[in-house]
């Protein structure tokens, strides 16, 4: 169970971000943005997110926003949806001190406010397709200090995040967010259309008996991750967490439950309720050699917040937000969630054959390869 904080239900988003700007003083931790700059810019950003959630929750009253616009966006085919909320985006932060907007919509940085002192990074509805079946889809962003684009390229600017959080747009409406100081959560009053405070300090729990991964790749996936995903499934037999043999923390008698909804705002927030471990790793396919998670605006602010509340965020080989930025749209690896979890993967990845042979499940000859 997820150890957290229960903060006063009457605590508004504002708020909160008035006493982050009370208690710690005006200056960023790299002196570039004030804090009440990056609070304005949140607020911004939770503006957006109430009127995308409002819109979403129109479904096919709204049209059919699920059709493609006939843009692709790397592997994915952009829809009317996406191209509504990165809109929202867009309008919300035209009165910010945000310099530029790098957005999974947008093929380059978008100028906003000359002299601005921040740049957002943001994948406006992470999911689009999953709205037309009513499922939790999601909004990510990262606010980071601004920078030329073009000297960004090689700098590691997952570590220089001010803010970072996600929306999921669900039965309820939340926001998880970070500013530097632990991972907390808020929900949307219905009534009021204000976020409220409902945990304070989320602490993922160091292992848990949940994976969540797309077994349809199970073909493509290097042998770290059949290794991995096997003594998952080998229950009292396999090695799930840890490397001291059967029965190690978070590898029950039973195995583990996996997971996979499609939506990765969901498998996270999940992992933060509750613990457990989210993977998406590059494989044999050459479009996802690099995985399929873009670095800039989803894989380095969720590293962020899980980070922060405890967890653990890894390319398999190394800390994601320490991989350097090359281009905005940049695909990466990811594996994130339970420390004792990701460090086993990391430990696959050094050495995929830890303990012993594989039984035939994912097999070079087994049931599923010939």
């Amino acid at each position: 169970m997820t150890r957290h904080s229960h903060a006063a239900p009457t605590e508004s988003l504002a708020e909160h971000l008035a006493a982050w700007v009370a208690a710690h003083g005006a200056s960023s931790k790299d002196g570039s943005a004030s804090r009440t700059e990056v609070a304005t810019t949140v607020s911004a950003l939770a503006r957006a997110i109430i009127e995308i959630a409002d819109l979403l929750s129109l479904g096919a009253l709204a049209g059919p926003f699920g059709a493609a616009t006939g843009k692709w966006g790397g592997t994915d085919p952009q829809r009317a949806l996406d191209v509504m909320a990165n809109t929202e985006i867009v309008n919300a932060l035209k009165d910010t001190p945000v310099a530029r907007l790098i957005s999974e919509e947008l093929d380059d940085p978008l100028p906003l406010a000359s002299g601005g002192c921040l740049t957002v990074a943001i994948d406006p509805l992470d999911g689009a397709s999953n709205a037309d079946t009513n499922a939790a889809i999601g909004t990510i962003f990262s606010v980071f200090a601004a920078c030329d684009p073009a000297a960004a390229a090689g700098q590691t600017l997952g570590s220089k995040q001010l803010a970072a959080g996600f929306a999921v747009y669900g039965p309820q409406i939340v926001l998880v967010l970070t500013l530097g100081s632990g991972t907390h959560i808020f929900n949307l009053h219905p009534r009021t259309r204000m976020f409220v405070v409902t945990a304070l300090n989320v602490a993922i729990p160091p292992a848990a008996p949940e994976f969540a991964i797309n077994a349809a790749n199970h073909f493509h996936w290097d042998e770290p991750i059949r290794s991995y995903v096997e003594s998952c499934l080998r229950g009292r037999d396999g090695v799930a967490t840890g490397d001291t043999g059967a029965g190690s923390v978070g590898a029950p008698a039973t195995g583990h439950n996996m997971r996979w909804t499609g939506s990765f705002v969901a498998e996270v927030y999940r992992i933060l309720i509750r613990g457990g471990l989210y993977l998406y790793p590059g494989d044999a396919r050459p479009a996802f050699r690099n995985g399929r998670l873009r670095l800039a605006y989803e894989a380095c602010p969720v590293a962020f917040i899980v980070e922060q509340a405890g967890g653990t965020a890894s390319t398999g080989r190394g800390r994601v937000l320490d991989v350097p930025i090359m281009s905005w749209h940049q695909r990466t690896p990811l594996i994130a969630g339970s420390s004792e979890q990701v460090a086993h993967v990391e430990r696959l990845h050094a050495d995929p054959y830890p303990v012993g042979e594989r039984s035939p499940l994912f097999g070079r000859r087994g049931l599923f390869r010939v």
